[in-house]
């Protein structure tokens, strides 16, 4: 197998489209065979010439420029349809309720939270996989609403609307799989998306613009959509190559720490054209998480409904069996780029930090440290005001639990030295520093001299602006 190009489709941070900078950094931040997309990067201003419609803020089609094909000839994976409407659920009068259906009964796997409280969805979900053996033919999935804490109400309503689509494309209720995102504790109007679901029925379409309707719509207090896509080809019989796709879209902003677990808010759905049995699907998923949704976090919150679907319609022929590495790195990118878009687009963020954990005596020794990094106020509150205050960060090494030398911890902003064995190093620069960690996005590297235990961990900055927007969520 070669993975012959992964092209992200959507920039990690949010710029403006109509800057050159805009421009570039998308295009410097995707990996893109020039020569078949034949990409301009000699002029990155109006005249830039791209064969895709690019959305550079995740929301704005760009389809003025030149040379412009159909994106989804390059990159929606085939088996497929999306779309979504206006069911009533959201107070802004936006788009909340979209649709994945797949042409014939799809592979799924899925993880979900780890929160104990449970949303009425995920409760479903897990049945369905069960009772079908890991096929899925419908996702149907609200904003506005998040029916969870809502009792056997909560259970009845994402009932009644799997039973409602599976009568509406001929399938059995059990290959439905619903998700909601929203409010908890609010029992959801499953009436609302009942009387909504002929009308989405009917503008379904397998088209790029299909897929970015389904991914606006399941949007919260996101600011941009989080979309990725990755293409490779396959050695099929006789040695023909075939073209694998691979798409994902999700949401999520705050209440973003996911403990994601084989039985956000974020959601995300991942689809493949590729056929892959259920379990060596699972299989696949469960490695591209570890190394990508779970290692992220805004605020520490783990939410009711964290949910990551993935399908495969096998509508391209191409077959994968398990230990594939190029089906994996492919789906390893994309879940990494939707990770770390959704934490560019956190709640009231102004600092997107990389914590590169090194030299502890175990994987699961670094990952903790990470974590309790990427969870500490005083942390987070100092990376807000472009305060390199390394004390903070020893401080909390010092008291996650983990087994450190003090005297042997060094801490790096980018390739600036700040700590050395556990004090200040020689030659430290503060003005460097606080220029350094002042950046939209930067990295901090621990080194413990422990061990090979190592972790790579995306987190956020704590604003401000974070707490006016869930001090004021609800209303």
């Amino acid at each position: 197998m070669q993975l012959f190009i992964i092209f992200l489709y959507a920039p990690e941070r949010k710029l403006k489209p109509e800057t050159p900078e805009g421009i570039s950094r998308l295009i410097s931040s995707s990996v893109i065979d020039k020569d078949r997309f034949r990409c301009s990067y000699s002029s990155l201003g109006t005249g830039c010439a791209l064969p895709f419609p690019v959305r550079f803020n995740g929301l704005i089609p760009f389809t003025d420029m030149t040379d412009i094909s159909d994106i989804s000839q390059f990159v929606i994976p085939q088996g497929f349809r999306f779309g979504a409407c206006k069911a009533g659920l959201k107070k802004s009068g936006r788009t909340d309720f979209a649709l994945i259906v797949a042409d014939e009964p799809a592979s799924a796997a899925a993880v979900f939270t780890a929160n104990r409280v449970t949303a009425a969805p995920l409760m479903v979900d897990k049945q369905h996989l069960r009772a079908t053996g890991g096929k899925v033919r419908v996702a149907a999935i609200n904003a506005g609403n998040a029916n969870c804490a809502a009792g056997q109400a909560g259970l009845d309503a994402a009932h009644a609307t799997c039973e409602a689509a599976a009568r509406l494309f001929g399938c059995r209720p059990e290959e439905v799989f619903p998700s909601s995102t929203g409010i908890i504790g609010v029992p959801l109007p499953a009436e609302k998306l009942i009387a909504a679901l002929p009308e989405l029925a009917a503008c379904l379409g397998s088209e790029s613009d299909h897929f970015h309707q389904a991914a606006q719509a399941i949007l919260t207090t996101d600011t941009v959509e989080k979309t990725a896509f990755a293409r490779l080809e396959v050695a099929g019989p006789g040695g023909a190559l075939r073209e694998i796709r691979i798409a994902a879209f999700g949401k999520g902003a705050g209440m973003l720490f996911p403990q994601l677990v084989p039985h956000a808010t974020m959601l995300v759905y991942i689809l493949t054209d590729a056929a892959v049995a259920p379990l060596v699907l699972d299989g696949y998923l469960q490695q591209a998480v570890e190394v990508s949704f779970n290692r992220i976090s805004v605020d520490g919150d783990t939410s009711t409904n964290d949910t990551v679907l993935l399908l495969a319609s096998g509508a391209s022929g191409a077959v994968v069996e398990a230990e594939d590495s190029a089906f994996a790195a492919a789906l390893n990118q994309v879940c990494t780029s939707v990770a770390r878009q959704i934490v560019a687009d956190g709640e009231g963020v102004t600092h997107v930090v990389e914590l590169h954990i090194e030299g502890a005596a175990t994987n699961a020794d670094a990952l903790q440290i990470a974590r309790a990094i990427a969870h500490s106020p005083l942390v987070k509150t100092a990376w807000a005001g472009s305060d390199p205050n390394w004390g903070r960060l020893i401080s909390t090494i010092g008291s996650c639990g983990v087994a450190v030398d003090p005297e042997r911890i060094d801490i790096r902003f980018g390739e600036l030295a700040i700590c050395l064995n556990g004090g200040r190093a020689p030659g430290f620069d503060e003005a460097a520093a606080h220029a350094y960690v002042a950046q939209a996005e930067f990295s901090v590297t621990v080194e413990l001299h422990q061990g090979t235990g190592s972790c790579l961990f995306w987190t956020t900055d704590l604003t401000h602006e974070y707490v006016s927007i869930n001090a004021d969520y609800s209303s």
